[in-house]
């Protein structure tokens, strides 16, 4: 819509995860050679983890190009990880092109066992990579690291890639997956964009799109400010802010985009709520009405004479606990 208007070739900030549109900042340069050292390496399992926004499904795509390039490497993909445990094995085999159709888990895991071992014997890589692990039960992880046992000798049968949110860090530092983490050999975090990193990643994307750099600026310093402001560096954001201000703009037949766009864009998508703030009084309320109902409990068992509180010293723990965790809301 706004292209022939902004002499633009293309959409220069799709959200779409398109790796042509890949802009290789440090953080994200960092991410990429770890994981692709990780698998060509054999190191077995490698973990990326980063917030929502930040890239990680663009890094992957960018990470099978490369893998394809690569004609001894085969890999399985994974991006929805609520699965059953069988499931998840017969994904996994269908995707490295192996038959599953009625077998039981006993029968998949010895096919895939045979695929491993075939593969290996040759100097081939295979490859599981799961994209949005944050969301692994606990009995799908436990699978992950059955199957990290598949080894020889001197050499990982099987490379494991996990990518998902923060929320994957918390599971693999539980105690119950203590085995799982102790096997991991590469652990990297993708973090959000800095200033200098958000303004080179919006001038890079426009000159993919075939920006005319003659012309005056399309996203100004000041611009471009105000996007860091609003996105706080978070890839994703900064697309949908940027995409969104070129409509915007269009739509007056400005010849820019000015920090007002950016402002107005903000205002739409609630980008200038503080998240911290609603999610404090929430908090707030949710506790107060806790507190609410620890009263009525406690009013309820004096009034009717059923059991006392002071001579139940259970029942005293339990609600001078309750009460002592809200107590800064009070």
């Amino acid at each position: 819509m706004y292209k022939a208007f902004f002499h633009l070739t293309r959409n220069p900030f799709d959200l779409t995860p398109d790796p042509t549109c890949f802009v290789p900042t440090k953080r994200h340069n960092e991410a990429l050679a770890a994981l692709y050292y990780g698998i060509r390496r054999h190191k077995g399992f490698v973990v990326l983890t980063g917030e929502v926004g930040t890239g990680k499904t663009l890094l992957l795509r960018c990470l099978l190009r490369l893998l394809k390039e690569s004609k001894d490497v085969a890999y399985a993909y994974l991006f929805n990880g609520r699965l059953t445990p069988t499931e998840f094995l017969q994904y996994i085999l269908s995707d490295f092109g192996l038959d599953t159709a009625g077998k039981n888990k006993s029968d998949l895991l010895f096919d895939l066992g045979k695929f491993l071992i075939s593969r290996g014997s040759k100097k081939m890589t295979t490859v599981l990579i799961v994209d949005e692990a944050h969301h692994l039960s606990a009995d799908i992880l436990e699978e992950v690291r059955l199957l990290s046992n598949l080894e020889t000798e001197d050499d990982k049968l099987l490379q494991i890639v996990l990518v998902g949110q923060p929320e994957l860090d918390e599971k693999l530092d539980s105690v119950a997956l203590r085995q799982l983490k102790q096997r991991i050999a590469v652990r990297t975090h993708l973090g959000s964009l800095d200033a200098d990193e958000a303004r080179r990643y919006i001038q890079q994307r426009l000159q993919i799109a075939g920006v005319d750099s003659n012309l005056n600026p399309l996203f100004s310093d000041q611009t471009i400010a105000a996007v860091f402001r609003h996105s706080r560096g978070l890839p994703r954001l900064i697309n949908t802010i940027c995409d969104n201000a070129l409509v915007t703009a269009y739509a007056r037949q400005l010849p820019s985009v000015t920090p007002d766009v950016i402002a107005d864009v903000a205002k739409e998508f609630r980008l200038d709520v503080a998240p911290s703030l609603a999610s404090e009084k929430k908090m707030i309320h949710e506790d107060a009405d806790i507190r609410q109902a620890i009263n009525l409990l406690t009013d309820l068992f004096t009034s009717q004479g059923r059991r006392s509180l002071t001579t139940d010293p259970d029942l005293t723990t339990a609600v001078s606990i309750e009460t002592s965790k809200h107590e800064p809301y009070i």
